[in-house]
């Protein structure tokens, strides 16, 4: 395990990137500092050609607690509206951390060991798949200081839930238990160990054709953008530039010679 600073930590296991949160004092809740570390996590990984999924988790007792509120300057005196506006950690910090889970060139699968809260369940909807610990849960924390479900919450609730599902949640700010998230479609599984579960899955994936996996990821996050007949235009254009690939070949000529693929991503 290496640091990329305190706050981020990041170890290359394989052909797998494992990066945790790692301020377990303060439920992994983030400052403007860790979330520049979470970017030069992702750029490492991106940067290794040899790293095809990444796995993200917390550590200690919580996955993430959102944002740490001393963040924001409530001191009382003149400003004090500009210096509590959470508008612009939210548009500096979350939001790219947001987008750039949604862009990155590998797989992502988030373990969440432990509570997920505001804007913390945002970050874990905004990964590819989520395994969960039996004790996990999701928490729509932001009614109960009056405000919002930012960092993509709002859309990424509805999108995994439908919207009463998701309005009662984000309204009510109730905690979300990890079996009851699988159950409604918010998650993908619980396991004991969801790290090591996670780990696992990622190890499937990475052996995988992973530009077709991204692509998948894109298609079926953007479908709800397009009508069916312009959806069906983008699936033609993106078979076409994947049937330019090495893992596209490989995978044909193994099928046809009835033997293992040896995809490399490519």
């Amino acid at each position: 395990m290496t640091e990329i600073t305190a706050s981020v930590l990041y170890e290359v296991r394989g052909a797998v990137a494992l990066v945790t949160l790692n301020r377990p004092q303060a439920l992994n809740s983030f400052t403007r500092e860790m979330h520049q570390s979470l970017w030069a996590a992702f750029d490492q990984a991106e940067a290794n050609p040899a790293i095809r999924a990444l796995v993200l988790t917390g550590a200690g007792r919580g996955f993430c607690a959102g944002l740490d509120l001393s963040e924001l300057d409530f001191t009382p005196g003149p400003g004090l509206l500009e210096r509590a506006d959470p508008g612009p950690v939210i548009n500096d910090a979350f939001n790219p951390t947001t987008r750039r889970l949604q862009t990155l060139r590998m797989p992502v699968i988030c373990a969440v060991n432990g509570v997920a809260a505001g804007a913390g369940a945002s970050v874990a909807m905004a990964c590819d798949m989520v395994i969960a610990a039996p004790s996990a849960s999701f928490v729509q924390a932001f009614s109960k200081i009056g405000l919002i479900p930012d960092a993509g919450g709002s859309w990424l609730l509805v999108e995994r839930l439908g919207l009463p599902r998701a309005m009662a949640l984000a309204m009510t700010g109730e905690k979300l238990m990890a079996d009851k998230a699988k159950e409604w479609g918010l998650i993908w599984d619980v396991a004991d160990d969801c790290v090591t579960a996670a780990l696992a899955l990622a190890d499937k994936l990475a052996v995988m054709p992973t530009q077709a996996l991204v692509a998948t990821r894109h298609l079926l996050r953007d479908a709800g953008t397009r009508s069916l007949d312009a959806h069906l235009n983008v699936e033609r254009d993106t078979q076409s530039r994947l049937g330019k690939t090495h893992d596209y070949m490989e995978g044909v000529n193994a099928f046809l010679q009835k033997r293992a693929p040896q995809f490399t991503g490519e």
